[in-house]
Order: structure tokens, then sequence, then C-alpha cells
């Protein structure tokens, strides 16, 4: 579990949906633009609620591991859909082709890692 401190507040999340939130947040802060996104978190209680996020350019995030005695929060198809939104702002990179057939023209592989 982890712990996001967020406008004043703390929330209790999931490690893989924090990660996901995380790197979302600083590829959106990159891109100078901003989304709303919303995050199951435990409550003190142990019940499980919803937050509503505004991730922007001036977001400031911090998470840290916590013990929490609950099972841990998860939704594979937010951490997804935060995966596929962060690869899709991500900047990308030419690489030249490193096949030994030469192309007709300038030819290039696009990745999103540098």
């Amino acid at each position: 579990m982890e712990r996001i401190h967020y406008a004043g507040d703390e929330l209790v999340t999931g490690t893989e949906i924090a990660e996901a939130l995380m790197e979302y947040a600083a590829v959106l802060a990159q891109q100078r633009t901003a989304a709303s996104v919303d995050i199951p978190v435990r409550h003190p209680d142990g019940s499980i609620g919803t937050a509503s996020l505004l991730l922007g350019p001036a977001s400031q995030l911090v998470r840290e591991p916590v013990e929490s005695a609950g099972k841990e929060v998860t939704d594979e198809s937010l951490v997804q859909r935060l995966r596929r939104l962060t690869a899709a702002l991500a900047p990308r990179w030419p690489v030249a082709r490193t096949d030994t057939t030469p192309p007709k023209a300038v030819d290039y592989d696009w990745t999103d890692e540098v």
C-alpha cells in the first residue's frame, strides 16, 4: 500500500495504482497539461472509497509506503488505463533501424525510451 500526500490531504491506495498515478502526473507536467483521475482509496475505517485528483503541471504529489491491516487496494483496469495515457503523452525519440536491409528512404522506428 502507498500513502499519497496531495493538496494537504493523505490518501491510501494500492502500490501499483500509486506508481501509475505518479508516472501519469509526471508526463502531464512535462506536457504542461492537466487531467482529472478517480482512484480507489482506503478510508481510515477500512472501507474503500473513491478520490478525485486534478493532476497538472503544478501538482505536488508525494508517495510513501505504508503498512495497512487491510487487503491491497487494486484496480487493474485503472492501472492499465493510466499506463496507456502515460505512453500516449510521453515524448518519442527516433531510433535508427538495426537490420541490414538498406531502406529505400530514411526510416525510423519510434520508441518511448531514451
